[in-house]
């Protein structure tokens, strides 16, 4: 069934870390080889033997209308005939720069990068930089990129391979980042109380994606907000998977919480590689070459990446976001009613398009403790069951699902079909 796909990793095993490029696309965290995919469209992905899955994956996060979403080939094709890159400012950069401006409620001025890591890992900086400290506080369980002060108990595949804290980040640096449960505003209050007055930034995921989807609880957003705001703190949301993801603003308009920074990527760049970081002029002034903060990147605002974002962006609007929310519900909804008839334990969390199912007997999952509790085995059991209906789910029990707007009730009741089966049978 994956013959093909098993000849390739061989292959890749012998030049590239792992066979892989990115950690958590290795299966380690539920066994077997890695599917290599050649071609997708609308929700269906095709690997190198010729198999056909429904796809819940979508490029983690950033296919929100699907696999080679018109609009976006041809607003990449028309560009790369132009060019492919400048390193030097383009019309494309200034223009998605103000869709994005124009979009997210916290934003008067923006940056593009190449990647959510480099989009945290530079606000950071800026931060440190306009408050002149040197402590951040994270969440236990987001993943915030691979950049060292960020690594600390992070989320992702850090989370799915079990690493501890990485080798190679200094052990000055690693003490400069506080980590506290996620949703705990206790937690919260009692950091601030004690390091106050040293705290640069707060950053967060507004809607945890990393440890699966764990929404924020009822007042947790808001208390960081006053927090930072009283000890002279920035708040930072990391919405590079959230970002145009859930609502045109993103969570922060969803939420009605503005961050003084906020960093974006995957959906932006229309499923390239893109980051973008922002906030208020006042802040982002700070930068090079008008201010004393330095960042820069060669390549930063890539034609092509830009295109795609704009063309994907321009395509959504309030009445795509409510169809997505209608359709998650109505899968998540399929996905209670399948576990309770075969009396498996399973908690669904879901926002927008954004869905995670745990197998726990737990009545809710809020954060990394309760993560912790549920069954990766089982869950590694069901991915492979799934994968052999035609089903791909990420290969991990620690990170989102998505459902694009090219997924249809069809797709979702197949899916539904093939989750009564596997139920049944574990």
């Amino acid at each position: 069934m994956h013959k093909r796909s098993a000849e390739a990793y061989q292959r890749a095993l012998q030049l590239i870390p792992g066979g892989v490029n990115s950690p958590v696309r290795a299966f380690k965290g539920v066994g077997g080889t890695p599917v290599f995919f050649e071609s997708g469209q609308g929700p269906f992905l095709f690997d190198l033997d010729g198999n056909k899955y429904i796809d819940y994956v979508a490029s983690w996060g950033p296919k929100l209308q699907g696999y080679s979403f018109a609009p976006v080939v041809q607003a990449v094709t028309t560009q790369a005939q132009r060019a492919t890159s400048f390193g030097a400012p383009c019309l494309i950069e200034l223009e998605l720069a103000n869709l994005l401006v124009s979009s997210v409620p916290s934003l008067e001025k923006i940056r593009m990068v190449n990647s959510g890591t480099e989009a945290t890992m530079s606000v950071i900086r800026l931060a440190r930089g306009i408050t002149n400290r040197d402590r951040i506080v994270k969440f236990t369980g987001c993943f915030h990129g691979h950049a060292d002060s960020l690594l600390v108990q992070a989320g992702s595949g850090v989370l799915t391979l079990g690493l501890p804290d990485s080798p190679g980040v200094p052990r000055a640096l690693a003490q400069q980042t506080l980590s506290l449960p996620y949703n705990d505003i206790e937690a919260v209050q009692d950091v601030f109380t004690q390091f106050g007055s040293e705290i640069a930034a707060v950053i967060v995921e507004p809607i945890a994606g990393n440890m699966g989807c764990i929404p924020p609880v009822e007042g947790f957003l808001e208390e960081l907000r006053t927090q930072t705001t009283q000890h002279g703190s920035l708040l930072i949301f990391d919405e590079v998977m959230t970002g145009f993801r859930v609502a045109l603003g993103g969570a922060q308009e969803m939420f009605e919480v503005s961050p003084d920074l906020t960093t974006l990527g995957k959906v932006v760049g229309g499923g390239l590689p893109v980051g973008a970081f922002g906030g208020s002029a006042e802040l982002m002034d700070q930068l090079a070459p008008i201010g004393p903060i330095y960042q820069s990147g060669t390549l930063s605002g890539n034609p092509l990446a830009m295109a795609g974002g704009f063309a994907l962006l321009n395509s959504l609007d309030t009445d795509f976001y409510d169809k997505l929310d209608e359709l998650t519900g109505y899968f998540t909804n399929g996905i209670r009613d399948v576990a309770k008839k075969h009396n498996i334990d399973l908690c669904i969390n879901s926002v927008c398009g954004m869905f995670s199912f745990y197998f726990t007997s737990q009545s809710k999952v809020s954060n990394y403790h309760h993560v912790e509790q549920c069954d990766s085995a089982r869950y590694a059991k069901f991915f492979h069951e799934m994968l052999r209906q035609g089903i791909y789910f990420a290969p991990s029990a620690y990170e989102c699902a998505f459902v694009s707007g090219s997924h249809t009730t069809l797709e979702i009741d197949k899916t539904l079909a093939a989750f009564d089966d596997v139920l049944k049978r574990l």
